[in-house]
C-alpha cells in the first residue's frame, strides 16, 4: 500500500461531501454552512446556491443540471440556469433524512437515506435505497443496506458500487436494463473503517473517504487497498478530474471528530496526482466528452 500526501487547495468550511468534477471547477456542498460552492483549480470559491434543510449528495444530469441532495427537507432539488427548483419531493417516499446519490447515463438516481433520525439520536437500524427515475417515480431497489452511502457506477454501467457506512462494507450489485438491482455481493470488506464518500477510476477501481479512521483509501475489488492518504481527522469524501483528468480532490475535516457538529470551520478540499484518470465517461468539457485518455 502505497502512502499518499496531497496539498491543500481550499479550507475554512463546516464539512465538504460530495465532490463533483464539471466544467473547469470542483462542485461540492459544505452541509453544516447550508451551501453548494464551485472551486476553482486555483482555489477561488464561489456560491452557488444555499439549502436550508442541509445539501449532502450532488450529481449531474445527462444534460447538466445539477441535482442536489436536500437532506432533511427529503427533496431533490435542480440548479439550472442560475435559479433553483425542485426535482422530486421523497417526503411521501422516504421517512428518514436522505444523503448520497449517484446518477446513471439514463438520468436514473440511486439514493441512499439515513434509515433513523441521526440527528434526534435515534438507534441504528437497516435501510432501503430507492431509484428516482426521470419521469418522477420512485422505486425501491435494495433492502437492508446500514447507511447506504455514496455510491458510483462502473464496468460501463453494469454495475453500482455503495458504501454501508456503518458495518464496513462496500457492497457491489448488477444493474439490469430496467435499472432493477441484483446479484449483490461484498466488493470490499472494510470492517473497523466507516466507508463514506466515493468516486471511481478508470481501471475500476474506487477511492474511499473513510470517515472515523481520517483515511482516504483506493480499493479493488475484492478489497485489496492500494493507496492511502491519512488526515489527523475525518475522511469524507473525493472525485477525479482537473484540467489533466488525473487530479484527486479529497475532501476531510482536520480537526477532533467532536468538533463535526459543533459546525467548526475546520474542513477542506485537497489535491493530489495519481496515476489513473476518471473513467471515460466524466471526462467532459461542458458535457461533452474530450477523448482525453483515462489511463497513462
Amino acid at each position: 500500500m502505497r502512502e499518499r500526501q496531497a496539498k491543500l487547495l481550499a479550507d475554512d468550511f463546516t464539512f465538504l461531501e460530495a465532490p463533483k468534477w464539471r466544467d473547469g471547477k470542483i462542485w461540492v456542498s459544505d452541509v453544516h454552512d447550508k451551501r453548494v460552492y464551485a472551486i476553482t483549480p486555483d482555489g477561488q470559491r464561489e456560491e452557488i446556491c444555499q439549502i436550508p434543510g442541509m445539501p449532502a449528495g450532488l450529481g449531474f444530469m445527462p444534460d447538466g443540471r445539477l441535482i442536489i441532495a436536500s437532506v432533511l427537507e427529503r427533496k431533490l432539488m435542480q440548479w439550472k440556469d442560475g435559479k433553483l427548483s425542485l426535482y422530486a419531493d421523497l417526503t411521501g417516499t422516504i421517512p428518514y433524512p436522505i444523503n448520497d446519490f449517484v446518477i446513471d447515463a439514463k438520468g436514473r438516481i440511486y439514493i441512499g437515506n439515513h434509515g433513523y433520525d441521526y440527528f434526534a439520536g435515534e438507534s441504528q437500524k437497516p435501510t432501503n435505497m430507492h431509484r428516482v427515475d426521470p419521469d418522477g417515480s420512485v422505486t425501491e431497489v435494495a433492502t437492508d443496506l446500514h447507511f447506504p452511502n455514496a455510491a458510483v457506477i462502473i464496468n460501463d454501467g453494469r454495475t453500482l458500487v455503495v458504501n454501508e457506512t456503518w458495518v464496513g462494507h462496500v457492497t457491489a450489485f448488477d444493474i439490469a436494463e430496467d435499472g432493477t438491482l441484483g446479484n449483490r455481493r461484498i466488493f470490499a470488506d472494510l470492517t473497523g473503517r466507516g466507508p463514506d464518500g466515493m468516486c471511481a477510476d478508470a481501471a475500476g477501481a474506487v477511492w474511499i473517504g473513510c470517515y472515523n479512521s481520517g483515511e482516504i483509501l483506493r480499493v479493488l475489488d475484492g478489497g485489496e487497498i492500494t493507496d492511502c492518504f491519512k488526515f489527523d481527522g475525518c475522511g469524507i469524501s473525493c472525485d477525479l478530474g482537473g484540467e489533466d483528468n488525473h487530479t484527486l480532490f479529497l475532501t476531510a475535516f482536520i480537526g477532533p471528530e467532536e468538533e463535526v457538529l459543533q459546525f467548526t470551520r475546520r474542513s477542506a478540499i485537497l489535491t493530489a496526482k495519481v496515476n489513473v484518470g476518471a473513467p471515460f465517461s466524466q471526462c467532459t468539457v461542458d458535457g461533452t466528452a474530450t477523448g482525453k485518455e483515462h489511463v497513462p
